[in-house]
């Protein structure tokens, strides 16, 4: 008996380590507001804890993995220029060696697209990389589905 209860507060102790070193410091919204019949904007926002920071969507050879949005072509709408980013702020990065553009707290992306119908729903990838002051994640891509109506 005592080997059960010993056993169970075992794989309790390594279950509890293994869940406690998933580390998810950027959470990821989307929303889309139209701004005319045939228009509209797709907001991307990336809510960062405290001490994270990604990087902007241009960042330097040989630095980290910038931030990436990619739309997966649909017939319902069309694209209108860029993935819009605001003013990162910037500094050297010790772990790269290269002058970086990044956002702490929260960052929220644009994309403005024309409707080619009155309901759509933009869907893509994000490809981003997150760091603190002591580490690094490997890159993350996630999927994402915005509903414009």
């Amino acid at each position: 008996m005592k080997s059960i209860v010993l056993l169970s507060m075992l794989c309790s102790l390594i279950w509890s380590s293994v869940d406690a070193q998933i580390l998810k410091p950027v959470k990821w919204s989307y929303a889309a507001k139209k701004t005319s019949a045939t228009e509209a904007t797709i907001f991307i926002k990336a809510t960062m804890e405290k001490g994270w920071h990604i990087y902007s969507l241009d960042t330097p050879e040989g630095g980290p993995v910038g931030t990436s949005i990619t739309f997966t072509p649909d017939r319902s709408y069309q694209l209108t220029g860029s993935v819009q980013q605001p003013k990162p702020a910037s500094k050297l990065e010790k772990q790269f060696g290269v002058e970086v553009k990044y956002f702490e707290n929260t960052v929220i992306f644009q994309q403005k697209i024309k409707l080619q119908e009155t309901q759509a729903s933009a869907k893509g990838e994000i490809s981003f990389m997150v760091c603190s002051d002591q580490q690094c994640l490997p890159p993350s891509m996630i999927a994402f589905n915005v509903d414009i109506k």
